[in-house]
């Protein structure tokens, strides 16, 4: 299964957004998010993101499957900081506060990638954020090679079972030879980019000539209103934070 692939309805209301102005309300959330300590603030975004889940055009269940690896994250943040702090009642709502941050920092990030096509993303990049052609379309590029990380690990295991290399219980073995397919799957993941870069260059990707598009992104009065109406409630959940006394900034 291709987990990069878009899950969502592209009928849906924001679904079918700008992809740019999906970045943007995206990026309007984390910093809000990211200049205090709180839990208010985050709490009430995270709130506010996930009652907008279904007008992406998603359902919760699968939007956990695909979220499920920022939750485990979250989770081992919070318990190492529990697990390793002096004054364990004090760091666990420090910690909760982080975890809660993180995850509505991070979610509406992932609602953007669950609900946008990568070459709707790259041509909304060239056309409407003004970027260059080489860095939208090779970031494109190695999006779409992501999935075929997960199908070599696959095969790198695969292989070493069917040559009798099995670490059985052995807990140093079994880290040992997880360091070394890691080491394998990056030296290939940088052959193979290599490669793709050679033949991106290959094809005049590089050469500076003006370049025209064949599928227009238009970024209309309603993604203007969609960026707008995010800023809005991202600096809400600020002031709500503020005026409760909650607020903490980063610099203080």
């Amino acid at each position: 299964m291709n987990r990069t692939a878009p899950i969502a309805d592209p009928a849906a209301v924001l679904a079918r957004r700008n992809p740019v102005a999906k970045l943007a309300a995206a990026a309007s959330f984390a910093l809000a998010l990211v200049i205090s300590l709180d839990p208010v603030a985050p709490g009430i975004a995270l709130a506010v993101e996930l009652a907008a889940v279904p007008l992406f055009g998603i359902r919760y269940r699968a939007l956990a499957r695909r979220a499920w690896p920022l939750l485990v994250s979250v989770l081992g943040a919070v318990v190492t900081l529990f697990l390793f702090a002096a004054d364990r009642q004090h760091i666990l709502t420090d910690a909760l506060a982080l975890g809660l941050r993180i995850v509505a920092v991070a979610l509406p990030g992932v609602l953007v990638f669950a609900t946008t096509d990568p070459t709707d993303l790259a041509d909304a990049l060239v056309q409407n954020a003004r970027l260059s052609p080489r860095f939208a379309i090779g970031t494109l590029a190695a999006w779409r090679l992501v999935p075929l990380l997960g199908q070599e690990w696959q095969l790198i295991n695969a292989a070493r079972r069917a040559r009798g290399v099995d670490p059985g219980r052995n807990p140093a073995a079994r880290l040992r030879l997880f360091a070394s397919a890691t080491f394998t799957l990056l030296v290939g993941a940088i052959r193979r980019g290599t490669r793709l870069a050679s033949a991106m260059d290959a094809r005049g990707f590089d050469s500076g000539a003006p370049r025209t598009s064949a599928r227009r992104q238009r970024f209309t009065a309603v993604d203007a209103a969609f960026v707008a109406a995010s800023t809005a409630l991202a600096a809400g959940a600020v002031t709500v934070s503020v005026l409760t006394g909650a607020f903490h900034p980063v610099f203080s």
